[in-house]
């Protein structure tokens, strides 16, 4: 049955698309009158579902993949300038790209800030007092998660929390870093334990999808800060102390374990099933996808579609629309692949002689260099493609149907292995083997009996390669061991030539060396912010201050004590 969180979300578009995208675009216009934003508990829905899809759409058009990907040099793609400058460490302010992924989540986080407010303001009885307070958490959800984004891109951000009040007043100071993931984990807090425990529609959120996510910002940090909760002094800052925030990582293994042992989910058996079109959307793993609209952008307009498998897709033969045969995997990536790790590396990189059933079906299928030749200097993309329409019967132009992966169980069991690591060189902690081992065993890879900070490493970039996630666990690592990072970061081999080859143990030899890469430096791990935006806000160049907390809405208490 289709998706309602898709059908009102074609519904309810205009009405929340209706106000501004971004304070900084000094757009005026207002959002719908909080008396007809919605006045029934099915309105109040779908006043609620674009914040979904409509208000990322521009994030993961490029961004979702050019920033946690790209950046983080598992992609190779030298002549698009939304990836290659920051692959290369040669971005300006300048930059293109810098100006549509600041404008993508401050558009989540103004449509966020609309509905919360709306829903704040409304008195009339019409709405229930349950359906407010879940609307309220789903958009403090957004908000949040947008502002984590924020956080760890640029190490500053503007908080505010009415757009239409800040569209008025937008020459603003930008506040810390540390203070906007500190203003993220407030808002997903409160939607832990605001959230319903099941979804009240296929694809939206609930309370454990909020800890899910918890468990990735509480090890943000971990490092970010020294000994206990954060109170605004205790920032940390020697970057190469080599440990954590205790308080954090305990947080981050309370909110991962309430997830594992409470949530409803499940690791799907076969690891290709997370990208397959009839398995990705929705599944038993998935604790937090983006929700896409299936059919042509002319049926169902822009803003509701997925276009990754278009920047993706290499050829005619695998997708509707191909402009990603220039962006595949950087050979670091390649190399990085343990050799029994054949199942996760087929399902993410095509690789020669690598044959893949679900595309070019009409012809018996496709097998990579072999279907079509020239490609034995390059491993394109698998993930996000999944062929045409006439495949798998939704695969469009620019609209592959698919949902994008915001968090999955594997990332979560992952998450709770490294809290459970800690401080430590290694732990056999049975607790932290079962989850990491779980990821493993669903990749056909042996279990190990004690878990180092490398093995999370390499874990997490494989499992979740392509997903948007490996410049944030660098980052991550950074905050207190940034020596060991950028020096990790200048030895990635970043846009060196390879081809098949199989007398080496990935099957690819080094075939050039990169050229046009900076040496990476500290000031590499922040991202600048764009002319554009500067010139909007002059106050964008001055050093962020702090922002002024009142007191916590949630405590540690009301998260783990039911």
């Amino acid at each position: 049955m289709k998706n309602k969180i898709l059908i009102i979300a074609t519904l309810a578009g205009s009405l929340v698309l209706s106000s501004c995208e971004d304070f900084l675009t000094h757009d005026n216009t207002t959002s719908a009158n909080q008396e007809t934003f919605f006045d029934t508990d099915e309105a109040l829905e779908a006043a609620t579902a674009p914040l979904y899809n409509y208000v990322w759409n521009s994030f993961n058009d490029k961004a979702y993949y050019s920033m946690g990907d790209g950046r983080a040099n598992n992609i190779t793609a030298r002549w698009s300038d939304y990836i290659y400058p920051y692959t290369n460490f040669t971005e300006t302010a300048l930059s293109p790209g810098l100006e549509d992924a600041w404008g993508s989540f401050y558009s989540v986080v103004a449509q966020s800030n609309y509905a919360i407010n709306n829903i704040k303001d409304y008195s009339g009885p019409q709405v229930s007092e349950k359906a407010k307070v879940q609307a309220y958490a789903e958009a403090r959800f957004m908000r949040g998660l947008a502002y984590w984004y924020i956080g760890s891109l640029w190490n500053k951000g503007i908080i505010y929390e009415n757009t239409a009040e800040q569209v008025n007043n937008s020459v603003v100071p930008a506040n810390r870093g540390v203070d906007v993931i500190e203003f993220a984990i407030r808002d997903l807090e409160y939607a832990a334990v605001n959230l319903s425990k099941t979804a009240s529609d296929v694809g939206r959120v609930t309370c454990y999808s909020a800890y899910a996510i918890l468990s990735r910002m509480y090890l943000s940090m971990a490092g970010l800060t020294t000994e206990g909760e954060y109170n605004g002094s205790n920032i940390a800052t020697d970057f190469n102390r080599g440990s954590r925030n205790t308080y954090y990582l305990d947080m981050a293994r309370k909110a991962a374990t309430k997830v594992i042992e409470e949530g409803p989910y499940s690791l799907l058996d076969n690891y290709g099933d997370l990208f397959a079109p009839s398995t990705c959307n929705n599944n038993s793993e998935a604790v937090f996808q983006l929700q896409w609209l299936q059919g042509s952008t002319d049926a169902i307009g822009w803003g509701c579609n997925n276009s990754i498998s278009t920047y993706f897709g290499w050829s005619t033969m695998v997708s509707e629309q191909n402009w990603g045969n220039a962006t595949y995997a950087s050979y670091d990536l390649v190399r990085a692949y343990d050799p029994q790790d054949r199942t996760r590396r087929h399902y993410t990189i095509a690789t020669v002689g690598e044959y893949y059933p679900d595309l070019n079906t009409k012809n018996g299928g496709y097998t990579y260099n072999v279907t079509e030749t020239g490609y034995d200097n390059k491993c394109n993309f698998k993930k996000y493609v999944i062929g045409k329409i006439d495949d798998n019967g939704q695969s469009y132009a620019q609209s592959s149907g698919m949902n994008t992966y915001m968090m999955r169980l594997a990332e979560v069991y992952l998450n709770l292995a490294e809290a459970i690591l800690g401080n430590n060189a290694s732990t056999s902690e049975q607790a932290a083997c079962d989850a990491f081992n779980a990821v493993r065993k669903r990749a056909g890879m042996p279990s190990l009996t004690t878990i180092t900070y490398s093995d999370i490493h390499y874990e997490r970039r494989i499992e979740l390669a392509l997903e948007g996630q490996y410049w944030y666990d660098l980052l991550r690592r950074s905050y207190y061991q940034q020596q060991e990072v950028v020096n990790y970061l200048n030895s990635q081999e970043r846009n060196a030539g390879y081809e098949w080859d199989e007398t080496e143990a990935c099957q690819y030899a080094k075939t050039s060396d990169g050229t046009g890469v900076s040496t990476a430096t500290s000031a590499n791990l922040t991202l600048p912010i764009s002319d554009v935006d500067r010139g909007r806000n002059p106050l964008l160049n001055n050093d962020p201050v702090a922002y002024e907390f009142g007191a916590k809405e949630v405590t540690e208490n009301d998260l783990f004590n039911d």
